[in-house]
């Protein structure tokens, strides 16, 4: 193919669906022979199609009548401000401000859901978007890498309110890369990265917004090509997400849980 490259407007208008199809054959044949490429472009889709299941349905909602009236009628402003306040301009900073509130509102509807949404599947959701954002990165896959392990403790320790440290997993042969903080549906949430020896990553995610739910059975869910293994044990949701088969992943399942497990009898 002719193109030898493409820029990052392309890449997120292909990812929007706009631009004429003749790019967009071009933008897939690229993809094909660029696999990390590839990998990114279907990171942004599953973030986009996250975005409009939760934001569509807001953004789609009637503008209040009492607010297109506020719109339709002049203030009594200056004279001399007049030529630059004319009503489009009015009425269109009142639409950015609906728009912007109603996103602000929907944020705050998703919060005060923040129980019902953290023991759901959008749990494992969450995990498996930020598994397909971060594992390709080459160069920075994680915040603070496993050379540098306890001070990553006391960070994550820190900012999640109680101590938290990512498991032991060579005997399953995957290492410690490193890890990072995520936002959660209420507060910030941890992310533990993991990879053997052939390059293959998996993430764990620890969260701390489950409530007084005793519930440890192990679900499971397929988030496109990402198998997902998420469990709920008190206050703690942990979600662990590979692109390896699904049997592979309920062994390491297994390894964590069992870490996590002992490390609770230990406080009792």
């Amino acid at each position: 193919m002719n193109k030898k490259s493409i820029t990052e407007n392309e890449i997120h208008a292909y990812v929007d669906g706009l631009g004429p199809e003749s790019l967009r054959v071009e933008i897939q044949a690229y993809l094909a022979e660029h696999p990390e490429d590839a990998d990114r472009v279907r990171a942004y889709e599953i973030q986009a199609k996250a975005l409009h299941e939760v934001y569509d349905r807001v953004l789609k909602e009637p503008i209040p009548l009492t607010l297109q009236q506020l719109a339709a009628r002049p203030y009594p402003l200056d004279a001399a401000a007049l030529p630059r306040w004319s009503l489009p301009r009015i009425a269109a900073s009142v639409v950015l401000a609906v728009v912007s509130g109603a996103l602000g509102w929907g944020l705050h509807g998703q919060f005060q859901r923040s129980e019902r949404i953290a023991q759901s599947v959008p749990l494992a959701r969450q995990a498996a978007i930020a598994h397909v954002v971060f594992s390709p990165d080459v160069k920075r896959p994680v915040e603070i890498g496993a050379d540098h392990e306890d001070q990553l403790v006391t960070w994550l320790s820190k900012r999640l309110g109680t101590p938290v440290r990512p498991p032991k997993l060579g005997p399953q042969g995957f290492e410690l890369v490193g890890g990072r903080l995520l936002p959660g549906n209420q507060g910030p949430v941890a992310q533990f990265m993991y990879q053997d020896a052939t390059g293959q990553r998996l993430s764990l995610m620890v969260s701390t917004e489950i409530a007084d739910n005793h519930d440890t059975a192990f679900r499971f869910s397929q988030e496109d090509s990402v198998n997902v293994f998420y469990w709920i044990d008190g206050k703690f949701g942990y979600a662990l997400s590979a692109g390896i088969s699904k049997g592979d992943l309920a062994r390491v399942t297994t390894a964590v849980y069992d870490q996590f497990d002992r490390k609770q009898d230990l406080k009792n």
